[in-house]
């Protein structure tokens, strides 16, 4: 089985920066696409950035030069790096890796996973 474990959330000002990660876990095979979503209070979940294993990148109109997604392909591991924090930023944000495919006796997959959530909130 595979489990994505989000870290780095927290309350910051406006202005200020915060980086998320969320490491992959389980005896994984491969992984396509990493990214994050985010979901603030009454709306719809929002791709925010996402990133393929060759390391190309896609972002959301509203936090293109803010943002930057990374990604560690030996550690499974995809980064969010947050730069000029505004309230609007505030969200429950999501990790999510697709096509995913793990070793279990064969190799399963492909499926896609999600992250339990991690609060990022920006103080005006």
């Amino acid at each position: 089985q595979v489990q994505l474990v989000e870290s780095g959330g927290g309350l910051v000002q406006a202005g200020g920066s915060l980086r998320l990660s969320c490491a992959a876990s389980g005896s994984i095979v491969s992984i396509n696409d990493m990214g994050w979503y985010r979901q603030a209070p009454g709306k719809q979940r929002e791709l925010v950035a996402a990133i393929t294993s060759g390391g190309r990148t896609n972002y959301a109109d509203s936090v293109k030069g803010r943002f930057t997604i990374s990604r560690d392909n030996a550690k499974n591991t995809v980064y969010l790096q947050m730069n000029s924090l505004k309230p609007e930023d505030t969200a429950v944000y999501y990790c999510n890796a697709r096509n995913v495919r793990y070793y279990s006796g064969a190799v399963y997959g492909p499926y896609d996973y999600w992250g339990q959530g991690t609060q990022v909130t920006v103080s005006s």
